[in-house]
């Protein structure tokens, strides 16, 4: 039996397991089955954790097993099950440092209400963006492509279902991006206000993306004509970002579902 945590940020759902409770068997395989939504527990992705001094370590695997620099909604979730379980035992602790494949990530808890975490966390700053035409699916698309820990890829105009279900997973697939890569599409309604629909990198649709938005605002910043503090709404639920001249702060809510034993 496997001990775990189920958390979401925005419907953007995550398990949580301590890296000694999983053992060193084929984290691949795990992975997928634990977030098998039939035959597991469900959601979008694993995080394996490791307790370090006012934080964490955490390793993520996408819910198909492939491994993933970061996710910013997944940090926040291992971020609300930190001040759980700080709070369960007697602590007051709001500042914690969680680190990822994509570096040190600091979360500063803003607010407790109702079982929700709000953090604001700093996500470092976005590298290598720049526009581009790609050939997809017999049409020419101008995407903005970036890293923020992990690739994006952001194409600026209309964001809903039909847009995504037919060029989500040709652009995450694309050979232009031999690691794979997730994909927003995104709408600027307003200088500060942006919409978004995702294509998650082994996921598929979701929700929300504490990343995807990140992207999308530095995107509809550099190319769209947002301001550098948005809000960026998803069909989950609306995160704020700003794109300061020291990186990028998101800032959002995660709460925990569940903990108990999954039998493998």
């Amino acid at each position: 039996m496997v001990r775990l945590a189920k958390a979401h940020a925005y419907g953007n759902d995550f398990l949580l397991v301590a890296e000694g409770d999983i053992g060193a068997g084929d984290r691949t395989a795990i992975a997928r089955a634990m977030c098998d939504r039939h035959h597991g527990i469900g959601a979008d992705g694993l995080i394996v954790y490791g307790l370090r001094p006012g934080g964490a370590k955490m390793r993520l695997l996408n819910a198909d097993g492939s491994p993933s620099e970061i996710s910013g909604n997944g940090v926040r979730c291992l971020g609300a099950w930190l001040a759980w379980t700080a709070i369960e035992a007697g602590s007051e602790a709001r500042e914690f440092m969680i680190d990822t494949d994509a570096g040190e990530k600091r979360l500063t808890l803003a607010e407790r209400s109702q079982g929700r975490y709000t953090f604001r966390a700093a996500m470092g700053k976005p590298e290598g963006i720049g526009e581009r035409e790609l050939e997809v699916a017999g049409e020419i698309v101008r995407a903005v492509t970036l890293r923020v820990g992990n690739p994006q890829c952001v194409v600026l105009g209309e964001a809903g279902d039909a847009v995504l279900y037919r060029l989500g997973l040709a652009l995450a697939t694309h050979p232009a991006f031999p690691e794979g890569t997730n994909v927003e599409f995104a709408e600027v309604e307003a200088p500060d206000r942006v919409r978004i629909v995702i294509w998650e990198r082994g996921v598929g649709p979701t929700l929300a993306s504490g990343t995807g938005a990140c992207a999308a605002a530095v995107a509809a910043a550099a190319f769209g004509g947002a301001s550098r503090d948005v809000q960026v709404a998803s069909p989950g639920g609306t995160q704020r970002v700003e794109w300061r001249d020291d990186g990028l702060y998101l800032t959002g809510w995660a709460e925990i579902v569940l903990t108990g034993e999954w039998r493998r």
